[in-house]
């Protein structure tokens, strides 16, 4: 359990900052034989729940209908830890750092016109930040040909692992080997974990903890 509590991500403002961040969601949404179908989607938290835009019919669309209580999750792999970095010859000791963000909550198509401009606007400025395009407004007929989904969540929870469970050696030790291999993630993952780089040296800056 107390492990469990040091990998909890405790800052909301951190997880706003890692859902404004992330491209890709998971819904899962109960089908009519009772199975969970889980759909990745594009969306926006924004005010406290979540906006995605859909083609106006779907299987999901009718998971919702029947039923409005889904669950929705992202998540980012940082980086894998080889078994070796631990144990020689010890498999079992592989591992992976990462953030995720689940949610458990009540699901709605909206029919309101203001409310499907302020989602697909929002959804608009977070992937195409850069402009180029009209802005939608309330009046316009595109907004019959796409379903928005919003989820209000009745739970967030947050987890992360970065090292924050280590002691200081420990953590400095593994940040040497993230280094050492070199992988396409390994600087950024140093980064989030509070270490500079400078050349072939890294520093510790300051512990983080969310």
């Amino acid at each position: 359990m107390q492990l469990l509590g040091k990998l909890e991500i405790k800052s909301k403002e951190k997880i706003i900052e890692f859902l404004s961040s992330e491209s890709t969601g998971r819904i899962a949404s109960i089908d009519k034989n009772g199975f969970p179908q889980i759909i990745p989607m594009n969306f926006v938290f924004i005010n406290d729940v979540i906006y995605m835009h859909s083609h106006i019919r779907g299987e999901k669309l009718e998971n919702i209908k029947r039923n409005d209580k889904v669950g929705f999750e992202v998540d980012r792999n940082l980086e894998f830890l080889p078994s070796y970095f631990f144990d020689p010859t010890d498999a079992s000791l592989a591992d992976t750092l990462y953030i995720s963000v689940v949610m458990k909550g009540t699901c709605q198509i909206i029919e309101n016109n203001e409310e499907k401009t302020l989602a697909l606007n929002s959804l608009m400025k977070k992937y195409q930040p850069e402009g180029g395009y009209e802005p939608i407004n309330p009046e316009m007929d595109v907004l019959n040909e796409v379903a928005v989904i919003k989820v209000t969540p009745s739970t967030i929870r947050g987890k992360y692992k970065i090292g924050q469970n280590l002691k200081h050696t420990e953590k400095l030790e593994l940040a040497e080997n993230i280094f050492k291999r070199n992988s396409k993630t390994s600087k950024n993952t140093l980064e989030i974990m509070g270490f500079s780089l400078s050349g072939d040296r890294i520093e510790l800056e300051k512990d983080v903890e969310w």
